[in-house]
């Protein structure tokens, strides 16, 4: 499995997922200047990283059922 390309790509999709998620709960948590001005655009920002990782997780799944 760590030789499949593709899952490794799925697995860096939902690493940047959690990262940007994380990113935006501390800015959140802290309040201030920086959640004002990057509170929105991270929530944007993890939406669609969200949809690529669930866009990847899809095709991952039909490929390998499909035998491809």
């Amino acid at each position: 499995m760590l030789q499949d390309p593709l899952f490794l790509l799925v697995v860096a999709a939902v690493l940047l997922v959690l990262v940007v998620l994380v990113i935006g709960i501390l800015g959140f948590a802290r309040g201030g200047e920086f959640n004002r001005k990057h509170g929105n655009r991270m929530m944007r920002y993890r939406v669609a990283a969200q949809l690529l990782a669930v866009v990847l997780i899809v095709i991952y799944v039909l490929l390998r059922r499909s035998g491809g």
